[in-house]
């Protein structure tokens, strides 16, 4: 199963729309993944409407239609991994810890906000996953995305892109 992860994308306030090289991982994906930050429900409709199957979540900066259309926290199970998706986890100091705890029966947490790529394991197993941002680098080098895949029930190869 191939995976798209997506966060802060921010359309339109940072870019009017998705870069192609995303487009192309969209249509490529069995599921995309997206974090939260989509700024207009016109980006969520687009997305919808070319993703194979779609896991979102609302950000900080959502509002109200979007946070009627989407959960706070979303759980999904795909070939056999337990996956959560959240906008916001908190400062990185400490934050695999807080993550353990707060996602205990999770095998996979995937987080936005910060803008900036993040990829670890915790001592618990829990893998914590931050895509960064196709559109906002912020004071990143790169825009920044994350495709991944399942394979025997076991998130393989997690690849970070950069544009």
């Amino acid at each position: 199963m191939n995976l798209l992860i997506l966060s802060d994308t921010h359309i339109p306030a940072r870019a009017r729309d998705l870069p192609a090289p995303v487009w192309a991982a969209v249509d490529a994906a069995d599921v995309v993944i997206h974090a939260g930050d989509w700024i207009s429900v016109a980006a969520l409709d687009a997305l919808q409407a070319r993703a194979a199957r779609l896991v979102g979540v609302f950000g900080n900066n959502d509002g109200d239609e979007l946070r009627a259309r989407l959960p706070e926290v979303a759980r999904v199970e795909l070939s056999g991994v337990r996956f959560a998706v959240v906008h916001e986890t908190g400062s990185s100091k400490g934050r695999e810890k807080r993550c353990s705890a707060a996602y205990p029966d999770t095998d996979v947490l995937v987080f936005g906000h910060s803008h900036i790529p993040w990829d670890s394991t915790t001592v618990t197993g829990l893998r914590l996953l931050n895509p960064g941002s196709p559109t906002d680098r912020r004071r990143q080098p790169t825009h920044t995305w994350m495709t991944a895949e399942i394979t025997a029930g076991a998130l393989g190869p997690v690849t970070l892109h950069h544009l």
